[in-house]
């Protein structure tokens, strides 16, 4: 997503070179030959039988063979090359869009605002969206890059989803970015979970619980670490450990981690794996992310247009929905 604007060079995983073509940018080299492996933890290898399980595994097909270190390229020949040159005013707005669930509601939102974008709807999107307001730009990047991006300068705004600003702020709590508007979809409860079978309905009475069973440490996964961090501590979690995942988060109660520190729309997904939330902290909701930094007077302008139709937008949705 980020060359040629945001970066010169990027590190993508791909089977062929044919792929990286296809996302209209070029291989130069290949760092690593990448394949499922095998991976087992050392003391369990010295203290348990696992022939059971390994024989089978390693009766397939494989070199067996890792590739341990990455192949770095030789040193570029030549002088260095000028960066590519971006034509782009000074004064224009770089606007963030996001992919995935939170797609719909951006949809949404831009349509309320009466932005016109082509390439951007509830039906798909393209990586360039173009934008009926002059002097607006606007790209679509993963909703959890937004508020770094943001804040390193790349763009002026996003629309993005609270849950990713809290979790960028709590990292770097001076970080130059801040919401400008709750645009209101894409809703969901931040909460805390745990099994099912928990005699808990509170996080106190969990607390409780896990004091009386000798618990040392408590186990916290969760695919917003900070966030999670940041929850322990201010509930007074005597010891905890942070597990921080990246997805199907469902399977690590109870075996693997205690506390679940996970978004919830409907509760459906919890059902199914035996969990419950026993707090629901914090509503996300998408919003509009902007800088901090004092922009030109003509880029200053047109945020401020911008913002004020988000406002707007926002409001007569929220209306709406009443």
């Amino acid at each position: 997503a980020y060359p040629p604007e945001d970066a010169d060079l990027a590190v993508v995983a791909a089977s062929s070179e044919e792929d990286v073509r296809e996302q209209g940018l070029r291989p130069l080299h290949r760092l690593l030959v990448g394949s499922p492996w095998l991976i087992a933890h050392r003391r369990s290898l010295e203290g348990k039988d696992l022939s059971p399980v390994l024989e089978p595994l390693m009766s397939l097909e494989g070199d067996g063979q890792p590739q341990a270190d990455l192949e770095l390229p030789s040193a570029l020949a030549g002088p260095p090359q000028p960066p590519l040159a971006i034509e782009r005013s000074a004064d224009t707005v770089r606007f963030a869009l996001p992919d995935g669930h939170q797609q719909s509601s951006a949809a949404d939102i831009l349509q309320a605002a009466g932005l016109s974008c082509q390439g951007y709807d509830q039906e798909g999107w393209v990586r360039r969206p173009q934008c009926s307001v002059e002097g607006l730009e606007m790209k679509v990047i993963r909703p959890q890059d937004m508020p770094q991006q943001v804040a390193l300068g790349n763009f002026d705004l996003a629309v993005g989803g609270r849950d990713c600003l809290l979790e960028h702020l709590l990292q770097f709590p001076a970080s130059p970015v801040e919401e400008a508007v709750d645009l209101g979809g894409g809703q969901f409860d931040l909460s805390a979970v745990v099994s099912e079978d928990m005699p808990a309905e509170g996080l106190p009475e969990a607390i409780e619980l896990w004091r009386r069973q000798g618990l040392k440490v408590i186990r916290v996964a969760s695919e917003f670490p900070a966030i999670a961090d940041h929850y322990a501590r201010q509930h007074h979690f005597w010891r905890y450990q942070v597990i921080p995942i990246s997805g199907a988060s469902e399977g690590f109660v109870p075996e693997d981690a205690d506390l679940l520190i996970e978004g919830i729309q409907t509760g459906r997904t919890l059902a199914e794996n035996r969990l419950k939330a026993i707090d629901r902290f914090l509503r996300s909701t998408t919003c509009l992310i902007v800088s901090k930094r004092r922009p030109s007077p003509a880029k200053g302008r047109l945020l401020s247009q911008l913002i004020d139709r988000f406002r707007r937008a926002a409001s007569s949705l929220a209306t709406a929905d009443r």
